[in-house]
């Protein structure tokens, strides 16, 4: 089966549309092209497996042809291609043919765009078309769009922020209610904000093909993605909330990106903000990003990072940037970057580190020791009563530090005997 019977076409002058996929997105962005009818756009094509199963919903308009063939809309009039389906593969090829076959491409896809940005953008600009990316960081926050457009006149330099609402909703489980990570993880997986397999969001990878996508629009370097340090907020616990809230802090997944001449720092970790900050009020599965310029200062996008309505709003948005611009197909919205920076996860900042040990004399004194011989000096030390000695949680804060001595240090640390589990670190981010 390919495709339904052609149907009356759309009125001449308008700017045409097919989406590749009508899963949450894709069917969200058929949605308001169908009720915004004062847009100048038109929905025409729907390319979906088994179509048939979908095709019957009642507020499509009559004149959209469906097929399970992305041959049938690269063969079209349509003048705009909406990538829906997500992953590397197939949607990269279907990218890649659609912009060879003289389409414009609009697409939510992080991977995709981490991975393959700069060659998807050297192929559209040979094939004299555009391809826009707006809601592939932070769904419906125009981030893309304000650090290409609205902050174009600044020199920006720090990129950071809460990209992923999974974590974010998880560490606010946590520490509302002081749940483990686990029960944490359940729960938002019970509600559809985690996947059954929660290693992207998790692990971090979702946020680094984000952060990726961030530091080359906004700071234009040509960053790969597997190059930015994750880490997991898999070992975070309740307890460690209770010493953040004695040092002024609660904890969020966060994704820096901070340029420094040809050096990029940047990483996406779980880490220590202040209670004063805009990261720490960020709740649920919302997502944030701050941006930080020479002259304009600091700049907050925030909002619906995630779900199918909010993401379709930036889609739409980017479609009808596309449409007002076919007139100077010149003025595009990517840029590919001119450099290539050396990336690195060496931060210097104040160190939250959580221990748990048997408790017994002397250990403060030998982890005092081995601080010492990596020349790093002690904040401060927390200890809250009423745990059991043989798994007694307590804290140590460090000075600014780099990040690369706190981790030589740990390696040490790592084969003292008294040790109950690894030692949790965390940058205190001021």
């Amino acid at each position: 089966m390919k495709s339904s019977p052609s149907a009356p076409a759309p009125k001449s002058g308008t700017c045409k549309v097919a989406i590749l996929g009508f899963g949450t997105v894709g069917s969200s962005v058929a949605r308001i092209l169908s009720e915004r009818t004062r847009t100048g756009l038109t929905l025409t094509h729907i390319c979906n497996r088994n179509f048939e199963r979908k095709k019957n919903a009642g507020w499509l308009p009559a004149h959209v042809q469906w097929t399970n063939d992305i041959n049938d809309v690269l063969a079209s009039d349509a003048d705009i291609v909406v990538e829906a389906i997500g992953g590397l593969q197939p949607a990269g090829d279907w990218v890649r043919n659609a912009l060879r076959a003289g389409k414009s491409v609009v697409t939510a896809n992080k991977q995709l765009i981490a991975h393959s940005g700069p060659e998807l953008i050297d192929l559209a600009q040979t094939m004299n078309r555009h391809i826009a990316f707006g809601a592939s960081v932070a769904g419906g926050v125009p981030v893309i769009s304000g650090l290409q457009e609205g902050l174009a006149g600044d020199e920006l330099y720090k990129i950071y922020g809460i990209l992923n609402g999974t974590c974010n909703y998880i560490l606010s489980q946590i520490e509302s209610s002081g749940v483990s990570f686990e029960a944490a993880l359940a729960d938002a997986q019970r509600l559809g904000f985690a996947e059954a397999d929660p290693t992207d969001d998790v692990d971090g990878l979702d946020a680094r093909a984000k952060l990726a996508i961030l530091a080359r629009v906004g700071l234009h370097g040509n960053v790969d993605p597997s190059a930015i340090a994750c880490r997991s907020i898999s070992a975070i616990e309740a307890v460690d909330f209770e010493y953040a809230k004695q040092l002024l802090c609660t904890i969020r997944q966060i994704s820096w990106a901070e340029l420094d001449g040809q050096q990029l720092f940047a990483t996406v970790q779980p880490a220590l903000v202040g209670l004063s900050s805009p990261l720490a009020r960020v709740q649920g599965s919302q997502n944030l990003v701050m941006s930080t310029g020479k002259y304009g200062g600091e700049t907050v996008f925030a909002g619906h990072g995630a779900g199918g309505n909010p993401t379709a709003v930036a889609v739409v948005s980017d479609i009808l940037a596309i449409a007002r611009a076919r007139q100077d197909i010149t003025q595009g919205f990517a840029e590919i970057p001119k450099s290539s920076p050396q990336v690195t996860a060496d931060f210097s900042t104040r160190h939250y580190l959580r221990f748990k040990v048997t408790d017994r004399p002397g250990i403060i004194g030998a982890l005092a020791d081995i601080f010492s011989h990596c020349g790093i000096n002690i904040d401060s030390v927390l200890q809250k009563p009423g745990y059991l000695k043989s798994s007694l949680p307590f804290v140590i804060t460090l000075e600014v530090c780099k990040a690369s001595l706190v981790e030589k240090a740990i390696g040490q640390i790592s084969h003292l005997d008294f040790l109950v589990q690894p030692c949790v670190h965390l940058p205190i981010l001021d």
